[in-house]
């Protein structure tokens, strides 16, 4: 889901124009919903998924055309999203197409995508019977089943090398009250991203500007690294996956620097075991995947690793829950984000 934790699991709507709404951040107009990041380095695997692709069948059909069934044998149908790089787009040029594609050679089973932005309602459309996976999910996800996890990320502070804050690891850090700070707003209510939703029980707020993820031609997933690049903004907080592959590609060379796990005064998570969501039902399928992502974890740590995804240790939901039971007790009517984004 990559997706990225905490809009709301999914996220995306038109934002009309600009507005101040929401924490004074300052949003920059429509676009569609994020995405996430890399680039190749190992060529023998990309010319073996190369070949993968070639020989695992591919249908594309968007939501609307797509009737609800039961999974069947031979047939793996994913819910992706057709614009949301560097997870997904419609031409199979996402980390989460490649591992699809993976996974579908791995289990004899065609591949079926259903097109479907990952806004509100995206995990309806995975238990409403129209997809069988989503390859990107929080581990733990109230709204949909999960496999394991194969990877861990976060969000990442977005500095430009040189500018005195690449040292930045902290929403407490003084110096953000001061700066101009780009983070992604995932709908038309001006929905934020964890780290800007807890920005503001640090006291920082006012100085930060939007970028929708409703994505369009004028509006794309990299707007919010470029601003960091083009000093639109001294600094921005992204999440990993997106961060890391837009970075890697920038001329102005970025350094990025992961949240904590856990924010310390709302205690909202920034960091996230990513599994593949299923439906709650479908045990035996979910038990399928899990085997492949066993098999072929190296694989599938390439593919994050050619996108440049950032890859965080994984904590173990032991782990998770004493982080979070040391943070400051939030407020019982604080917002909770359950996910990356």
């Amino acid at each position: 889901m990559s997706t990225a934790p905490g809009r709301g699991q999914l996220r995306r709507r038109a934002v009309p124009g600009q507005d101040r709404s929401n924490n004074g951040c300052r949003r920059q107009a429509p676009k569609h919903w994020q995405g996430y990041l890399m680039s190749w380095s190992a060529s023998h695997l990309a010319r073996t998924l190369a070949l993968l692709a070639l020989a695992t069948p591919v249908a594309t059909v968007p939501a609307r055309a797509q009737r609800p069934a039961p999974r069947q044998p031979g047939l793996i149908r994913v819910c992706a999203d057709p614009d949301n790089m560097p997870s997904s787009n419609d031409k199979g040029e996402g980390y989460e197409n490649k591992i699809a594609t993976l996974i579908a050679q791995e289990l004899h089973s065609k591949l079926d995508y259903l097109w479907f932005p990952t806004r509100r309602g995206y995990f309806r459309v995975l238990n409403g019977q129209y997809c069988d996976m989503a390859i990107e999910a929080p581990v733990g996800l109230d709204m949909a089943g999960a496999t394991k996890p194969y990877f861990r990320s976060g969000y990442f502070f977005v500095a430009r090398q040189g500018s005195g804050l690449e040292d930045l690891s902290s929403l407490s850090d003084p110096r953000l009250k001061k700066l101009k700070i780009g983070v992604n707003i995932y709908t038309s209510d001006a929905e934020n991203s964890p780290p800007a939703m807890a920005l503001s029980r640090h006291g920082v707020v006012g100085n930060l500007t939007g970028y929708s993820t409703f994505f369009d031609d004028q509006n794309r997933p990299d707007d919010v690294i470029k601003a960091v690049a083009d000093k639109t903004v001294d600094i921005a907080l992204a999440w990993g996956p997106l961060a890391g592959y837009f970075a890697s590609k920038s001329a102005v060379p970025l350094v990025l620097t992961p949240l904590p796990a856990t924010d310390s005064l709302s205690e909202i998570p920034f960091q996230y075991n990513i599994g593949i969501a299923v439906r709650r039902a479908d045990k035996e399928f979910r038990d399928s995947l899990n085997a492949v992502l066993e098999r072929k974890g190296p694989e599938i740590q390439a593919i994050l690793k050619e996108y440049h995804v950032p890859v965080l240790p994984m904590e173990g939901p032991s782990q998770e829950k004493a982080a979070r039971s040391t943070a400051a007790p939030a407020p019982a009517d604080s917002a909770k984000k359950a996910g990356p984004g």
